[in-house]
């Protein structure tokens, strides 16, 4: 049970900061892609279901919006899980059903079997694969952890520019139906991503004495007393609400409008590739000595500029309009995902990330929940695009208000914990005692009756 040891974190362990940890970045990569990008890509098959079960916009948007919620929602499990299994042999489990959902979904007959298949099952083995890849990333980068969670968090925008005209191109050759069993069979690469994922070693018993492993629960609640993970959570749910809903329906929108669907689903790939280099950018640029400390701040902004896109975005009456639209919503989506789990890490820490990440997203799962479907109900209301949007705006802005307002409580953990980084280890300091006593030594005179004898020499 190796795996389960080392995923428990055993102090002493150094981070390797690359080495295997490329391997690592690139399974967490495509992990990551498949994660976020999954639900947004099938809403290319929307329009297509929505004609053959006689369903409306909102039916349709509970398929993302289970999808996310069982992403989010199963976090504690997928803690547990970890802490008892280790991440590999979680994740294959995970890539396993991920595809199986899919191709069970290709032969459903109703929408409530797609939300069991595509939704739940689907959802669940995502789930299974994103936290720990974000768990073992964390294990093997430290110093150049913000530039790893950066080019991991990329995969999300690389992958939605390739699913996306993937998804509509076998739409119009195969139909609904084909296109998910060839994408339940794209799932299956989950389960390569698995295998990278070795687990650090602990030295070994000859080579001296090994780091000692904490005491680890299997769901730690005593995050909960750190009031900047609580604003964090907190900011970090209301944000989920509106954070997913314009991509969801970016799509319908240029569709309502009478531009066709090839190029309509080109808009996601247009906000994907955008959303390659700012995500990168965003980490390059938050992994700065002088920024890193400030990570918080850098992440409520990319939150309110991301709800001032959505409120912006509103106004399109166009094509082109909502091209620039996608343009700002891809830079200002980068940086929050390219930010959202190094800010966690910053304010937890390492040993203590498996259990905090898992009840986040678990707090998020229910504004997953309530976003895509309310702007659906809101469409099916007013049939008014523009009014989806501009909720979607107001409630990330509100996220960010919240963040600002405990920034005196999340700003001051991530700045300590980047300062960690530059501390010398724990044993130099033992070095300075022991060369403190050697000298102390030399000049003193012998101990009598277990007290030393003071002379000038050795006083301070």
């Amino acid at each position: 049970m190796g795996g389960a040891v080392v995923d428990e974190g055993p102090t002493g362990i150094k981070a390797p900061d690359g080495g295997w940890g490329w391997a690592v970045l690139l399974g967490c990569f495509v992990i990551t892609g498949f994660s976020y990008a999954f639900p947004k890509a099938v809403s290319v098959f929307f329009k297509e279901l929505i004609r053959e079960f006689g369903i409306g916009y909102s039916d349709t948007a509970w398929i993302s919006s289970i999808l996310l919620a069982m992403l989010y929602g199963t976090g504690p499990l997928c803690s547990v899980c970890v802490n008892r299994f280790g991440c590999r042999p979680v994740m294959l489990a995970g890539g396993l059903l991920a595809s199986l959902g899919m191709v069970s979904a290709s032969f459903c007959g109703s929408i409530i079997q797609l939300y069991l298949t595509t939704g739940v099952i689907t959802g669940l083995g995502l789930a299974l694969n994103f936290q720990p890849s974000l768990i073992m990333l964390n294990r093997y980068f430290n110093k150049r952890r913000p530039m790893a969670n950066g080019l991991a968090a990329a995969g999300s925008p690389v992958f939605l520019c390739a699913l996306s005209p993937l998804g509509q191109l076998l739409q119009d050759h195969y139909g609904w139906r084909g296109g998910f069993l060839i994408l339940g069979g794209l799932l299956l690469n989950c389960c390569v991503c698995a295998a990278l994922m070795r687990p650090l070693e602990a030295p070994q018993p000859g080579s001296g004495p090994g780091p000692q492993r904490p005491s680890r629960r299997l769901l730690d609640l005593s995050v909960f007393r750190d009031s900047g993970f609580v604003i964090y959570a907190v900011a970090a749910s209301i944000m989920v609400l509106g954070l997913f809903v314009p991509p969801v329906f970016v799509v319908s929108y240029a569709k309502d409008l009478g531009v066709p669907d090839t190029q309509a689903a080109f808009l996601l790939t247009i906000l994907g590739f955008i959303d390659i280099f700012a995500r990168p950018t965003a980490g390059f640029i938050t992994g700065l000595k002088k920024v890193r400390p400030y990570s918080v701040y850098l992440f409520s902004f990319a939150m309110f500029f991301n709800g001032f896109t959505d409120l912006t975005g509103s106004t399109a009456s166009d094509y082109g309009g909502l091209v620039v639209f996608c343009i700002f919503f891809g830079i200002s989506y980068g940086m929050v995902g390219a930010l959202q789990f190094e800010v966690l890490m910053a304010i937890v820490g390492t040993h203590k990330f498996s259990s905090a990440i898992g009840l986040v997203l678990l707090l998020e799962a229910v504004a997953v929940l309530i976003g895509p479907p309310s702007g659906g109900k809101l469409l099916d209301a007013t049939h008014v695009y523009q009014y989806v949007f501009l909720l979607a705006g107001a409630e990330v802005l509100a996220s960010s208000l919240v963040l600002v307002l405990g920034n005196f409580c999340i700003g001051r953990r991530p700045k300590a914990a980047a300062e960690e980084e530059h501390h010398k280890p724990p044993m130099d300091t033992d070095v300075r005692v022991d060369s403190r006593e050697v000298e102390h030594f030399l000049k003193a005179e012998p101990e009598k009756n277990g007290e030393v004898i003071h002379t000038p020499e050795t006083s301070v």
